[in-house]
C-alpha cells in the first residue's frame, strides 16, 4: 500500500538529479564537490555520476574555467514548454501585430543544440505568407534566427557548440567554419539584427532580432520573411518593426534595457 502522498512511487535517483539541477540553476556551480555532495546528502562518486549524466543529456554544461551551469538541453525543454506558456503568451499578440504591419509572416524560434526550432508562426491577412511550419528545424548557423541568438552568446560557448561539428552550406552565403560563423555573428551583433537576402532560400529575404529573458540571456528570436524585393524597398522600416517587436516581447519577459549614460 502506498501512503497518501504517493511517496512509495518516488524515485530517489530522479530526486537527487532534480535537486542538483535546482542548485545549479540557483547559482551553485559545484566548484566545491565535497560541500555540494554533503549538502545533498550523497557521496562524491554519486555526485560525479550525476554531473556527467546530466552533461551527456545536455541538461548542464561546463561554465567557463570551472564549475557547471544549466545547459541547452534543459533550456530547450523549458522553451518547448513555454510554447504553451509564458514565452508564447508574450509573443503571440506582438507577432500578429508585426505580421500585419509588414505584410509578411512572423515567427518565433528557440535554439536547440545547433538547430533553431520554430515555436510560433503568425501570418497577415493578406500579402506574403511563408511556408514554414511550427516545429520546423533549421540549422542555426545558416538561419538568421539561429544566427542572432548565437550572436548574443559568449564566443567560447559558440566555439564549444560547434567544435568538431559539420557546418553544411545551405547557400554560398552560409558560413562553413567556426571562424567564419563568428565573423558573421559579429556583424549581426553590431547591427542588432540578422539579415538574410537570399542567404537561406533564393529570392526570400528575412530579418531577425533576439528575445531576452529577465537575466538578459537570449532565449529566443523572432523574424519576418518575405520576397527580397519587399526588403529592398522597405529595409529600414521592416528592421525597426522587428527590433521594436523583439524589445516588446523581451520586456514582457522581464528584460529591462540598460540606458547608456
Amino acid at each position: 500500500m502506498s501512503d497518501d502522498n504517493g511517496s512509495d512511487y518516488l524515485s530517489p535517483p530522479v530526486q537527487r538529479a532534480t535537486k542538483l539541477l535546482r542548485r545549479i540553476a540557483e547559482g551553485d556551480r559545484v566548484t566545491n564537490m565535497s560541500r555540494t555532495a554533503r549538502e545533498l546528502d550523497i557521496s562524491r562518486t554519486t555526485l560525479l555520476r550525476l554531473l556527467h549524466t546530466l552533461e551527456a543529456e545536455r541538461f548542464i554544461e561546463p561554465a567557463g574555467d570551472s564549475g557547471w551551469r544549466i545547459g541547452p538541453g534543459l533550456i530547450a525543454i523549458a522553451a518547448h514548454a513555454f510554447a504553451s506558456g509564458d514565452l508564447a503568451e508574450a509573443a503571440q499578440p506582438v507577432l500578429q501585430a508585426l505580421a500585419e504591419s509588414v505584410g509578411m509572416s512572423a515567427h518565433l524560434g528557440v535554439l536547440d543544440g545547433r538547430e533553431v526550432v520554430y515555436l510560433v508562426r503568425r501570418t497577415p491577412s493578406a500579402a506574403f505568407v511563408s511556408n514554414i511550419r511550427v516545429g520546423s528545424r533549421l540549422p542555426a548557423h545558416a538561419a538568421n534566427m539561429g544566427r542572432i541568438i548565437l550572436a548574443h552568446l559568449p564566443e567560447a560557448e559558440v566555439r564549444a557548440l560547434y567544435a568538431g561539428a559539420p557546418m553544411t552550406a545551405v547557400t554560398p552565403h552560409t558560413a562553413t567554419t567556426v571562424d567564419g560563423l563568428l565573423a558573421r555573428l559579429a556583424q549581426d551583433r553590431e547591427a542588432g539584427l540578422a539579415w538574410s537576402e537570399g542567404f537561406f532560400e533564393p529570392g526570400i529575404g528575412s530579418v531577425a532580432a533576439a528575445v531576452r529573458d529577465a537575466r538578459g540571456r537570449p532565449v529566443a528570436a523572432i523574424n519576418v520573411s518575405g520576397q527580397v524585393v519587399n526588403f529592398e524597398a522597405n529595409r529600414a522600416r521592416i528592421g525597426a518593426a522587428v527590433s521594436d517587436a523583439a524589445a516588446e516581447i523581451s520586456g514582457r519577459l522581464g528584460f529591462v534595457m540598460r540606458k547608456v549614460a
